[in-house]
């Protein structure tokens, strides 16, 4: 029996999302249906242009729902205003595939400002768990480094460190160990699924990684616009290669 609602991170029904207008209109999800229930890791799979990143950015407050259902962390974000999700957002950890720092910002500047969002923590606290999660993504020797100084592999780091810095109550992660070695990004998901275990954070991450499969409590595939789970799956078991 699937857990009320009112007890999900995500719960999704319907959702329907267009781009476009007139003849140029395409439809990209197709009457979705998800759940995601705090502390549990969710992998979403399936080809590029199939909608996976459009669904994210729904989930995360970027884009006003059209069409459907979309409780996230309690709120619905059907007809949501911008002030509303602004507020949600701050309890919402997003990895994408763009890094976002801020140039000027060393690493542990831009780590900070993820800390920043959580209440009651001076200036000293704020870097000193900026710090802490720069270690544990392997960077603790760059803190002090701009952007323009960092591969693309340190950059999803920091943009990580960012994201866990904040302890979101919900995390979503477009391709997180796409720039990342096989060592570095198996340390990565680890560290996400532990923060999900933790700390009761649901994960909704997108990959086309198979190295990391195994993390997953369960696996949703996308494909033209709908999502399909796979039965099969059995978290823990390692991923089979060809």
């Amino acid at each position: 029996m699937s857990p009320p609602s009112a007890a999900r991170a995500i719960a999704i029904e319907g959702l329907s999302h267009w781009y476009g207008t007139g003849s140029t209109r395409r439809q990209v999800l197709q009457g979705v249906d998800l759940q995601v229930a705090p502390g549990e890791v969710v992998l979403l799979t399936g080809p590029s242009g199939c909608g996976k990143t459009t669904l994210l950015t729904l989930v995360g407050a970027l884009r006003q729902v059209q069409e459907g259902s979309v409780a996230v962390l309690g709120q619905q974000l059907n007809g949501a205003g911008r002030g509303s999700r602004q507020r949600l957002r701050r309890s919402i950890g997003m990895i994408f595939q763009g890094h976002n720092l801020l140039r000027c910002l060393s690493a542990e500047q831009n780590v900070q400002m993820g800390a920043d969002l959580l209440p009651g923590l001076g200036y000293r606290a704020r870097r000193d768990q900026a710090r802490e999660w720069l270690r544990a993504v392997g960077l603790g020797d760059e803190l002090h480094k701009l952007p323009h100084d960092l591969s693309g592999g340190q950059k999803q780091r920091v943009a990580i460190a960012r994201a866990l810095a904040a302890r979101p109550r919900l995390l979503l992660a477009d391709e997180p160990t796409a720039a990342l070695d096989s060592r570095t990004g198996r340390e990565v998901v680890e560290l996400l699924q532990r923060l999900a275990r933790e700390q009761e954070c649901a994960v909704l991450m997108v990959t086309h990684d198979p190295r990391i499969l195994d993390i997953a409590d369960r696996l949703v595939r996308m494909e033209d616009g709908r999502l399909q789970e796979d039965p099969s799956h059995r978290p823990g078991a390692a991923a089979v290669y060809a």
